[in-house]
């Protein structure tokens, strides 16, 4: 078989064995990995170019967190010499963890490539691979996405996929979505975001109509109730909506879980008046017993565009054949970093063929084990923990008074004991996780469930509140 010149660079012996070195070397510098806290002659550097960082980006950051450069699993290294738990991860990026493996090799490999990062124009063979990856993953319950368009954002392929819906349904003005929806943060995703923060001091550049989302504790009356809502907003603005935007399990939102029968009320009611479905899954893909959340709620055939981003490393609009763009209409000058299109595939890959998937998944697994950690100390302090919510991968909790403030200060604590969640939703306001599935264990949930109970007890006695017992 002829060998490309790029070919024979791959598969040159040399390369192999600097991999190999490299490999080696990652593995005799992790083993020596265990949670601690900063070195305190590192300690001054480090907030120095904390200090710098938020100068310059021109806000503080979030968590004090700059990493070194290294990783073990759910594990890393902070420049400060400190090892903390990240079960947030990047909210949902890192879904391997820190230094893997597996992402170091792929990675390599993307380093031989021409160009550092692929453009729209010219592309490598590594594309066609992950773009066939995610078309047959997404048809093999009998989805009819057939088309797949790379992007470097979320926001970006939220963006392709309202357009393309808006192009196919024009001249429709308006789009539906979900009350605690969250769509992204540019100018269009914020309008559709239901958080008014988010849309400060911006112009309106699309009507959006909400409608409620599906309460487990009152199921058919959810779904009266959105089937109403629905039905209203179509009857009052005729033809209007290009769409409606379906987040399965909402994220930002607070990590509220939908039902089949629920969106499948909504999805016919959306098909009978020839309306597009676009369903967001930018946090949702890898994170439920399916690849695709649409796929566990067996979905199939209506879905219309689908979106996906984070733990990929790329992310991407899928569509139907009949909503396929005219040419020109979605494009961008990067399509994604070299090392992310093989990340990508080597990420894809492992969620296939290792075990991830099913009702017995890994996924399913590690949900079980930390939610019943978690309903533990929910039943040890029922006055300051509440939950757990959530569904797969994507789980949270509510603790203290579910205000904003008091959660800030949990995760501050949190992260000082060598931890890191987020926030998510308002009124009340949750603790999500986002566990990196392809690296954790059980026992590293049991030791983050310690450090939680460990901080929930600090908060409370920093802030002085009530005994947990009411």
């Amino acid at each position: 078989m002829i060998k490309t010149l790029g070919q024979q660079l791959q598969s040159d012996r040399r390369v192999k064995q600097a991999k190999g070195l490299l490999l080696a070397a990652l593995k005799e510098h992790q083993a020596k990995m265990k949670p601690r806290p900063a070195h305190k002659h590192l300690q001054k550097h480090f907030d120095q170019l904390i200090a710098k960082c938020s100068q310059l980006r021109g806000g503080q950051l979030y968590y004090p967190y700059l990493s070194s450069g290294l990783g073990k699993g759910p594990l890393v290294e902070l420049a400060d010499g400190s090892v903390k738990y990240d079960f947030i991860t990047g909210i949902g990026v890192y879904y391997l963890g820190h230094s893997h493996p597996k992402l170091l090799s792929s990675s390599i490999d993307a380093a031989l490539e021409d160009t550092l990062i692929q453009g729209n124009l010219q592309q490598s063979t590594a594309t066609v691979e992950i773009l066939e990856l995610i078309v047959k993953t997404a048809c093999c319950k009998g989805a009819a996405l057939k088309h797949c368009f790379l992007t470097s954002s979320g926001a970006m392929a939220n963006e392709n996929g309202l357009k393309i819906v808006f192009q196919k349904h024009a001249p429709a003005k308006r789009i539906l979505a979900f009350q605690r929806a969250f769509a992204g943060r540019s100018m269009v995703t914020a309008q559709i975001t239901d958080k008014a923060i988010n849309r400060a001091g911006l112009p309106k550049v699309l009507a959006v109509d909400y409608v409620p989302f599906y309460d487990p504790a009152k199921p058919q009356e959810s779904i009266r109730l959105a089937k109403a809502a629905l039905l209203k907003h179509l009857k009052k603005f005729p033809r209007q909506h290009a769409g409606m935007m379906f987040e399965l399990i909402q994220g930002e939102g607070g990590y509220y879980p939908g039902s089949r029968e629920f969106f499948v009320t909504l999805m016919k009611i959306l098909k009978d008046h020839k309306r597009a479905i676009l369903v967001d899954e930018i946090q949702t893909f890898g994170r439920t017993s399916e690849a695709f959340a649409f796929q566990h709620f067996g979905l199939d055939k209506y879905v219309d565009v689908v979106t996906i981003g984070k733990m990929l490393q790329v992310c991407a609009t899928l569509f139907r054949e009949e909503y396929k763009p005219q040419p020109g209409f979605i494009s961008q000058t990067f399509t994604a970093s070299s090392s992310s299109i093989h990340a990508a595939k080597t990420i894809i890959q492992e969620l296939l063929g290792g075990g991830y998937l099913g009702g017995q998944g890994k996924i399913q697994k590690f949900h079980q084990h930390f939610v019943a950690r978690l309903e533990g100390l929910a039943k040890k302090y029922p006055c300051w923990v509440r939950g757990p919510f959530g569904f797969g991968a994507m789980i949270a909790v509510t603790v203290l008074d579910g205000k904003m403030e008091s959660a800030k200060e949990f995760l501050k604590v949190l992260f000082q004991n060598g931890a890191m969640a987020f926030v998510a939703g308002h009124e009340p306001v949750r603790i999500r996780f986002l566990i990196p599935v392809g690296a954790v264990t059980f026992s590293d949930i049991d030791r983050v469930c310690e450090l939680l109970e460990k901080s929930l007890l600090q908060t409370v006695k920093g802030m002085k509140l009530e005994n947990p017992t009411c």
